[in-house]
C-alpha cells in the first residue's frame, strides 16, 4: 500500500511537469483589435454635462440618421517584448456633429511600447498637429480578480483600475501571451490585454483575433514624425490652446490624454 502511494505521487508530479512543459506560450504576433463606441450615450452625456439646448436638438437629429454604435479596427504587432499598436483609418464619412472630433469617438494615437526598457513613443494627432510623445509607460495600479471570459479563442482575467484620478477600467488579460502589453496606453498586466472597456466614457476595445506569426525588427518600428514632447509638456500646450474654451476644455483635455 505504502509503495502504491508513492508510485502515485511520482506519476502526479511527472504529469504535472510535463503540462507545464507543454503549456505553449505565444510571445510574438499580432491581434486584430475591434474599438467600439456608444455614440448615443457619448453625446447624451457630453449634452447633460454641458446643458446646452441647442445640442439636444441637433442630437435628435442625429439619432435619426446615424448608427448607435461606431466601430473602428486597429493592429497590435508584438514581438522581442515590444508592441506597435496602429490605428487602421476608416472609411466611413462622418457627419461632423459637435463631439464628433473627440479623440474618445475616434482613433488617435500610434503607439510603441517598449515593455523591457519601460517607454514609450506615442504619435498623436491633435486637431490639425501632430505630436511625438515621449515618455514612460502609464503606471497602473491594477487589481486582478477571479472573473474570466474567452475572447478570440483565449481565456482571459479581469482586472479592475482607476486612472487619471476618475477613469474606471476594466481590462481581461491571457498569461497564454506572455508579453505585457495591450491596446492603446493600457499596459502593466502578467499577459497581453485581449479587452478593455471604460464603462463611464462608453467605449470598449476587444480582440477579434490573434495571429501568431514571425515578427521582424521592422514591423516594430516606432513611428517618427511629430513634434517631439513628454506628457507634461503636451498637457501644458493643450491647457494653453484651450484656456478660453469654458466647459468643453476639460472634456477634450482628458480625451487626448488617454
Amino acid at each position: 500500500m505504502k509503495n502504491l502511494i508513492i508510485t502515485t505521487c511520482i506519476i502526479a508530479i511527472c504529469s504535472s511537469a510535463v503540462f507545464g512543459q507543454n503549456k505553449h506560450f505565444t510571445v510574438h504576433g499580432s491581434i486584430e483589435f475591434e474599438k467600439t463606441v456608444n455614440m448615443f450615450a457619448f453625446f447624451e452625456r457630453q449634452i447633460n454635462k454641458n446643458n446646452e439646448d441647442f445640442l439636444r436638438s441637433a442630437f435628435d437629429s442625429y439619432k435619426k440618421t446615424q448608427p448607435q454604435f461606431k466601430k473602428l479596427k486597429s493592429t497590435l504587432t508584438f514581438g522581442d517584448n515590444k508592441t506597435l499598436y496602429t490605428p487602421i483609418e476608416s472609411d466611413v464619412q462622418e457627419n461632423g456633429f459637435f463631439f464628433g472630433d473627440s479623440p474618445v469617438t475616434n482613433q488617435v494615437n500610434t503607439i510603441a511600447d517598449d515593455l523591457t526598457t519601460g517607454q514609450s513613443i506615442n504619435q498623436k494627432k491633435v486637431f490639425e498637429t501632430t505630436f511625438l510623445v515621449k515618455d514612460s509607460l502609464r503606471k497602473i495600479n491594477w487589481k486582478i480578480t477571479t472573473e474570466t471570459r474567452e475572447i478570440a479563442g483565449f481565456t482571459c482575467r479581469r482586472a479592475n483600475a482607476v486612472v487619471m484620478d476618475s477613469i474606471y477600467v476594466v481590462a481581461f488579460y491571457t498569461d497564454d501571451i506572455a508579453v505585457s502589453g495591450g491596446p492603446e496606453t493600457f499596459t502593466g498586466l502578467p499577459g497581453m490585454i485581449l479587452g478593455l472597456a471604460l464603462p463611464h466614457e462608453n467605449v470598449t476595445w476587444f480582440a477579434t483575433k490573434v495571429n501568431e506569426i514571425p515578427v521582424d525588427e521592422k514591423s516594430l518600428t516606432p513611428p517618427k514624425k511629430g513634434k517631439v514632447v513628454t506628457n507634461q509638456q503636451l498637457a501644458a500646450t493643450l491647457k494653453n490652446v484651450m484656456k478660453d474654451w469654458g466647459t468643453y476644455a476639460n472634456a477634450y483635455l482628458k480625451a487626448f490624454s488617454l
